[in-house]
This record gives C-alpha cells, structure tokens and sequence, in this order.
C-alpha cells in the first residue's frame, strides 16, 4: 500500500541515464529558482517605507535613494554570482568560494547560514501566502498553521516528484506574477506621463525633514534589503541547468536580476509619487494596484498572482537547500544520505529534511514568521559578504583578464554586504540574536560529524601490502535463539551445524507456564541431543537483556580459545508483507541491541511461510 501511494504522489522511478531529461531550461529554471527573488518586491518596498513613515510621510522620499543603493547592491551581487557560476560550477555557491578563498570555518559559516536561511524562506514564505488566503477567507483565520503545513508538505511532494515536473508547476503563478507586476508598472508609467496619474507625493525629493538621522535611514535600508533574498539561489543550483551549464545559469541570473530590479525600481517610484505609505488594512502593492487598475478585475488578478508567488516562493529553497546539503555531505561535515538520489534522481533527503525544518518553525512561531524577516535577511547578508570579499582574493590570485574590473564589482558588494550585516546587528539585535547561538550550533554539529568520518576511514583504511595483519580463527561458536520447538528451529539448527564447531541452543523461560517451558526443553533435546540446550529463566519477561548476557559470557570465552561467535536468529516470513503486523517483532528487537556488542556477528536465518 505504501509503494502504491509512493506511485501516485511521486510517481514511477526514474533511470540514472534519464538524468538528463530532468535538467532546466531556462524558461523553466526562471520559475523554479526565482521566485523566492521577485516575491521581496512584494513587501520590500513597504519594509523601506514602515520605518521611514515612522518619523513622518514627508521621509518617504527617502524610499527613492535607499531604492538606488539597493539596485546597486543588486548590480554587484548579481555580477558577483555570475563570476561564481563560471569559477564555481559544482552548485556551491557562497559555501564553495568562503571555503576555497577564505577557509574552512567560513565556509561553514556561508553553507550553515544558508541551510538555515532556506528554512526560514521557506517558513516565512507559506505563512506570507497563508496570510493571503486568511484574508480573502476570514473564516480559516484559526486555521492558519495546518494550512501553511499543507502547504510545505504539498510543494515537498512537488519537489519529490523532480525538477521538470516541479518547475512545469510553477511556471503559472511565477509567469502570472511577472505579467501582472509588468503591467501595473507599465500601466502606471503610462498615467504619469500622460498626465493621468495625480501626484500625491507627500514632498518634493531633496526636502529635508526634520528628524531624519543615518541610524533611521539605515534602518530602512536593512529592512529594504531582504528584497535581495534569493538571489543566490541560482549559484546553488547550477548543476541542474540544461548544458551548457554555466552560460545558462548565468544568463537566467541576469534575467531574474533584470525583472527584480525593474519591479523594485518602480514599484518604489510608483508609491512614491501617489503618496502611498503603509496601512494595517491593505499592502502597500494593493494601493498602487487601486490606483493604477481601480477594482476591477485586473486589480483582482494582480492580488491573485501576490498571492499564488508568495506561496510558491518557498520552492526556491527546495531547489537550493538539497544541493548545498550534497556539497556539505560530499566534503563529509553532513551525512553522507544527503548525496543519495531518490526515486525521480533528486535529492529526497535534502527535500525532506527542508521540509521538516520549515514545519517545526512555523509551529514554533504558530505561523506568525514576521518577525523573523531580519534574521532571515542575516542569513543571506553573511553569505553575501563572504562570497564576494572571497571572489576579492579568488582574482588577486588568479589575475585573469579584466581582474581589476571584477574585483572592484565584488568590492562594492562585499562593503555594501558588510554595511547592511552591521545595520542588522546593531539595529535589529533584537530579532537578530538566535543567529549567534544557533551559528556554534551548526559550525560544531558540522566539525563533530566531519570527526566521525575521518575516524571510521582511519580504521578502515588498508595498511601497505604486505604488512596486512589478518587475523585466523581456530573456529566458531553459533548460539542458535530457540523460542519453541518448529521447522524454523529444525532449518536454524541444522544450518547452524554446518557453519559452526560448536552449537548452543540458547532458551528464555518465564514464571507463567513453567509446565510449556519444560516440556520446551524436553521436546529439544529428544529432536538434538548432540547439541547443548540452556534455559535461561527471566523473572521480569524480558528476553533481550537475558540473550545479550549470556552471548557476551560465551563470546567472552570463545574469543580466549580464539573461536568466533555468531548468533543467529530465527524468523519466519509471511507470505504478504502487510501479515508482519499479526506478529511480534522480537526477532528485530534482538537483532537491533545484538548489533551493539563487540565480537558477536548476528545473522538471520529466515524461513518463508508458503
């Protein structure tokens, strides 16, 4: 039943040679991978405009050169990553060039930072378009964290299912959203110009208002910021690209880049000249949508495609999340599960792991992720800062063509990076706090698995040929497990016989039918009289802890006459899977605390019922 429902929500496995029908084209990877992206431009103007309207509506003119430094920040991250996709074409990212250029540690800091940060995406993106939908339907208000768990578990089973199918999905709402945003900015250009548009602009750029300070105005530009989250996806996930991997990956950068920097560009322009500040009641987006389409049915359309990109969103971090997952298991500071493809060749374990993560913080903070906004911003800027200031020294070593040019692109974003990671320290400690603790976290759980793994190769390892020390057993002891007297017994018996020197059938007895436990006994030993039987009596009717005891006895003595010690365990199986939950499992208990002891091998004899 579970392989059938595995059927119908994923769908039939796939070829390791139909890889390469699974990779992205660009149209498709522009949905799969930027949606996180364009949807900032829904609230970040209104981010900038929340803390400047605080002093008063003449500061939102403010919101036009806090646009400008952040369409600068966009031009030199963009050309940043672009450099990142041609000198570090594995998926990386941020973690490959922290690590290559700056070391180890930072490295972890930008893969870490990130792990983290697509969780938040994902969170912070489901309650956002869970949050839509509450509005248009105020009656599932109390419902809010089952729908947004839904919601990550229905684009897990998308993600599941494979790139293609994932990013066929989301090329409606991504699609939808860039027509409604392209023609509500086109539209309203269109009324200013013409002279239809009324300006409502609270004052003319360049007034200065009383009150203003650089701390104010840097807070608006770190809460404008999180417009820029998303952006690195793209570098994550270049391995998934149509070949010719790296151009395509680039030029998809540049498009995304392009379509985010319009919007941004004149979502701003377009809430500045119609006065337009934030209101409890309705989104910034919203407003400019009334006053450049009215209420009618494009203005309808356009909060439908909010709506739909907002949900979606999260998909981004489904895409990035498994294969920064698979380069950290890959230089083994995560477990190796994270490099095994599943049925429809993606990284399943990534994907479920994105998605479990997402679920325990949005019932941690019962689907209220506002507040996590800078601390999701953090996780972003970090990596931001260390990949670009690490492609600073990649061109001071390499010094190719142009390498002046390149790292002076790289300068600005890393100082600008660096600025806006201050900004969010100092101006927003208070939501920014857990980054602190839960960064030594990850950095030590990262450093104490990457330990283990050098340790099992230390011992695994061959010596030199020839000074190989193999050790030879005089022979071998096989402790049978005997519950009762069957054809499982007799076929665990008689192979037992076969593979060992020395057989014991070891019995455990209890207090509550002493007259079925000996005539166990007596049964045996007329079938085996040549093997020895012992009855183990246990007064608390455990079984487990009894075996374990006498099999290290024995395993202790056999290894002073130098014997191995097996113990085997009988099983039967029935003939429909779904019949083992007739049965106890005690065959799986004794196997699972058996396989914790030194010196004993464990093997299972299994007999197939007809």
């Amino acid at each position: 039943m579970f392989s059938y429902l595995k059927r119908i929500l994923i769908g039939k496995p796939l070829k390791t040679l139909e890889e390469g029908g699974q990779a992205l084209t660009k149209f498709r990877a522009l949905a799969l991978l930027s949606s996180d992206a364009l949807s900032s431009v829904a609230y970040g103007t209104e981010e900038i405009l929340s803390v400047l309207v605080v002093l008063s509506a003449a500061a939102t003119w403010y919101s036009l050169p806090i646009a400008a430094i952040v369409l600068a920040l966009l031009f030199a991250i963009v050309v940043s990553y672009r450099q990142i996709i041609n000198a570090y074409p594995s998926g990386g990212g941020a973690y490959a060039v922290a690590s290559t250029n700056w070391g180890t540690s930072a490295g972890l800091v930008a893969g870490g930072s990130l792990l983290v940060d697509y969780m938040l995406t994902v969170a912070v993106s489901v309650t956002s378009g869970t949050e839509a939908i509450t509005s248009a339907i105020p009656s599932l208000i109390n419902y809010q964290v089952p729908i947004a768990i839904l919601i990550v578990l229905g684009i897990m089973a998308l993600n599941l299912r494979g790139l293609r199918e994932s990013a066929s999905f989301l090329t409606i709402p991504v699609y939808f959203f860039i027509i409604m945003i392209t023609g509500m900015v086109a539209f309203g250009f269109f009324n200013i110009i013409t002279g239809r548009a009324v300006y409502h602009a609270a004052t003319a750029v360049g007034t200065a208002v009383p009150g203003m300070t650089f701390v104010l105005f840097m807070r608006a530009l770190s809460s404008g910021s999180s417009s820029l989250t998303g952006v690195e996806a793209i570098s994550n996930a270049v391995p998934n690209f149509r070949k010719p991997k790296r151009r395509n990956a680039a030029m998809t950068l540049t498009i995304m880049a392009l379509i985010l920097g319009v919007f941004f560009a004149g979502i701003t322009v377009l809430a500045y000249y119609g006065g337009i500040v934030p209101s409890a009641k309705q989104t910034v987006l919203s407003q400019i949508g009334v006053s450049v389409f009215g209420h009618g049915i494009l203005y309808y359309m356009l909060q439908l495609s909010t709506a739909l990109i907002l949900a979606v969103a999260a998909n981004t971090g489904f895409s990035a999340f498994p294969m920064l997952a698979y380069n950290l298991a890959k230089d083994k500071f995560m477990p190796h599960a994270y490099m095994d493809r599943g049925d429809r060749l993606g990284y399943s374990n990534g994907i479920i792991s994105l998605a479990a993560g997402a679920i325990v913080l949005i019932l941690i903070f019962h689907g209220k992720t506002s507040l996590l906004i800078p601390l999701y911003a953090i996780g972003v800027f970090v990596p931001f800062t260390l990949s670009q200031s690490g492609m600073i020294v990649h061109w001071m070593r390499e010094r190719g063509r142009g390498w002046l040019l390149k790292s002076s692109a790289n300068f600005l974003g890393a100082f600008l990076s660096f600025v806006l990671v201050l900004c969010l320290l100092f101006l927003h400690f208070g939501n920014v706090w857990p980054y602190f603790i839960v960064m030594p976290v990850i950095l030590r759980m990262f450093y104490k698995i990457r330990q283990h793994y050098n340790a099992v190769a230390d011992q695994l390892r061959l010596v030199e040929k020839g000074k190989v020390k193999l050790h030879e057993y005089d022979g071998s002891t096989v402790i049978v497990l005997v519950s009762n007297v069957t054809q499982v017994t007799s076929g665990a018996i008689n192979y037992a016989r076969s593979i060992g020197d020395y057989v014991i059938a070891m019995h455990v007895s209890f207090d509550s039918d002493p007259e079925k436990e000996h005539k166990t006994a007596i049964e045996f030993k007329a079938e085996y009289p040549d093997v020895r039987f012992v009855d183990i009596h246990s007064s608390y009717r455990s079984i487990t802890n009894p075996t374990i005891r006498f099999c290290d006895v024995i395993a202790k003595r056999a290894a002073e006459r130098n014997y191995t010690t097996t113990v085997l365990v009988p099983q039967f199986v029935p003939r429909r899977p779904w019949q083992n939950i007739l049965h106890n499992q005690t065959a799986l208990r004794l196997r699972a605390s058996l396989n914790s002891r030194e010196n004993i091998i464990v093997s299972t004899y299994n007999y197939h019922l007809k």
